[in-house]
């Protein structure tokens, strides 16, 4: 009997700094992940601010009236100025 739980002992530590390794390695895995994604963030909001600034310094021909603002959003469709003479 004794022998059986010195076996189940050493299979349980075994198995416990098995799972301590894939742990860390698991949280290694998810700090570069959080990295990447914040560096996703920053670009993409680098990237609409570079288009707003681009949008107010162009003037639009009727062609470029429509604007889709991200993937959730409809499209909007802007109507130039009508000249009154």
């Amino acid at each position: 009997m004794k022998q059986q739980l010195q076996q189940r002992l050493q299979e349980l530590k075994a198995e416990y700094e098995s799972g301590k390794k894939v742990l860390a390695d698991l949280e290694a895995k998810q700090a570069n992940v959080r990295d990447t994604l914040l560096r996703m963030a920053g670009a993409i909001q680098v990237l609409e601010e570079e288009l707003v600034k681009a949008d107010s310094n162009t003037i639009h021909t009727p062609s470029e009236n429509t604007y889709a603002l991200d993937s959730e959003t409809p499209a909007i469709e802007v109507s130039p100025p009508s000249s009154q003479s």
